[in-house]
């Protein structure tokens, strides 16, 4: 039996939480539908946010048109073993190069630690994947790729990191907490 050590690596929701690009409208709102007061004897509260909130997985259609839509996720793929590689001397975004000095193989889900795990705020400078380690990633065969910014990359008007990986058939997982996860397994 595999023996795993588990770890939440994923943001709390809130109303004042980090959101992509500090955009109002990407802010979750907790709305309280019932509470003691109405004579019911219970609270409860409906949760409204957009799908690209918090620690999420990205759908093929979320970049791709006619893309799969939360259909393509099995929760098999989901919880899984993964390496975590540290990234956090990089400056700008991860490449090819920055990529080979690790050793990632076919099938492998892996999380990407950088220098945007030091902030719960929204930078809008954040470690990305860039093209090239997007192509690299495609060619070895990954299962998945997490990444501890609100997106796997940033100005790309093609969202060329994001079509590579998704049209791979690459899981992208954004929103990551790596803070206090060490390299490694």
């Amino acid at each position: 039996m595999l023996n795993m050590k588990i770890i939440d690596i994923s943001m709390p929701i809130h109303p004042d939480m980090m959101v992509y690009k500090n955009k109002e409208e990407k802010r979750p709102k907790l709305i309280i539908t019932r509470d003691f007061e109405n004579g019911s004897g219970i609270r409860e509260t409906k949760v409204e946010l957009e799908l690209h909130t918090g620690t999420h997985m990205d759908t093929p259609l979320h970049m791709i048109e006619g893309g799969q839509d939360s259909s393509f996720f099995q929760v098999k793929d989901m919880i899984v073993p993964c390496k975590v590689l540290d990234f956090t001397d990089v400056k700008d975004g991860i490449t090819k190069e920055d990529l080979e000095k690790n050793d990632i193989q076919r099938g492998d889900f892996i999380l990407l630690k950088t220098q945007n795990s030091d902030t719960n705020d929204f930078q809008p400078d954040f470690i990305y994947v860039k093209e090239s380690g997007a192509k690299y990633l495609a060619q070895i065969g990954i299962k998945g790729v997490g990444i501890d910014s609100l997106g796997i990359e940033r100005g790309q008007p093609d969202h060329a990191t994001h079509k590579l990986l998704l049209g791979s058939g690459i899981h992208i997982l954004e929103g990551l907490r790596l803070k206090d996860v060490e390299e490694g397994r």
